[in-house]
């Protein structure tokens, strides 16, 4: 099972590059940004956490700026997002996004989508709550077109484009690892219809196997293999991470605050500390 590494990057957090950096030297595999584009003044939608929303939600940086600054500074550390608000991004200007940072990394992009939670955001891209999973489908079908043919053309029921070129095309062929992330069992349910892989909350340790053992068993109905199961949020404990590993998960990401440095690196040490064990 590999380690890595999740943050919400802000103008008061430790930077991308120097994050990168210690990520890679302390032997983490990969690490996850998160994104929102901004935060309603409404606040219809309540926090799924409970309570109040938390600063660095209001505060998170743009994640493909964040990532291609620690592409920048590392040579081994995949790069993910975690996740990308695919419901409210044009997929055709995403896709180019997405081909762009795959190839300054040189392939080391994992590119996580989600539908998200917060209605009166995504109302303000004009999108509808209640229809997000199709259009996040329908998207990410769009983004693959792009990706892999070049004369690229879609037509969905909420994206529908004629033939297009664009370039650049993804480094990794035929594109990027597209992990869906969600709950059991819809979130499961849709990375075996679409995705390459599933990025569900941490469930702990007792949820764990019987969710695996159900997601593997999708996969076959959907006549897809066994895809990969990033765990988000993992708890920093030995036993749950080695229930994890023992359930066939194949990453799991490990959150730091967005503070300083002299706050986010001895963290860092002890999570190291935590993976070698």
């Amino acid at each position: 099972m590999q380690y890595g590494i999740a943050i919400f990057f802000t103008h008061y957090s430790i930077s991308p590059a120097e994050l990168a950096v210690a990520a890679e030297e302390r032997g983490f595999e990969s690490l996850w940004v998160a994104e929102h584009s901004h935060i309603p003044t409404s606040r219809r939608s309540a926090f799924p956490g409970g309570g109040d929303l938390p600063k660095m939600y209001y505060d998170v940086m743009d994640p493909f700026v964040t990532l291609s600054a620690a592409s920048a500074v590392t040579t081994k550390l995949l790069l993910g997002t975690g996740i990308c608000l695919v419901v409210q991004r044009d997929p055709i200007q995403t896709a180019k996004s997405v081909a762009s940072l795959d190839q300054v990394s040189q392939g080391r992009l994992l590119f996580g989508v989600g539908g998200g939670w917060n209605a009166e955001e995504m109302e303000n891209h004009g999108t509808d709550f209640s229809r997000r999973w199709k259009l996040l489908r329908e998207r990410v079908e769009a983004m693959k077109a792009i990706w892999t043919q070049k004369e690229a053309e879609y037509h969905g029921e909420l994206v529908d484009f004629d033939p297009v070129f664009a370039w650049p095309k993804p480094a990794q062929q035929p594109h990027p690892p597209v992990l869906v992330g969600g709950a059991w069992p819809g979130g499961a349910r849709r990375a075996a219809r679409y995705g390459d892989g599933w990025i569900p909350l941490s469930p702990g340790a007792k949820a764990i196997g019987e969710q695996m053992e159900g997601f593997r068993k999708l996969c076959q109905e959907a006549g897809r293999p066994e895809l990969p199961v990033t765990i988000f949020g993992a708890t920093p404990k030995p036993g749950t991470l080695a229930a994890f590993r023992d359930a066939g998960v194949s990453r799991s990401v490990l959150f730091v605050a967005p503070a300083g440095r002299d706050e986010v690196l001895p963290v860092l040490d002890q999570y190291a500390e935590l993976a070698r064990a």
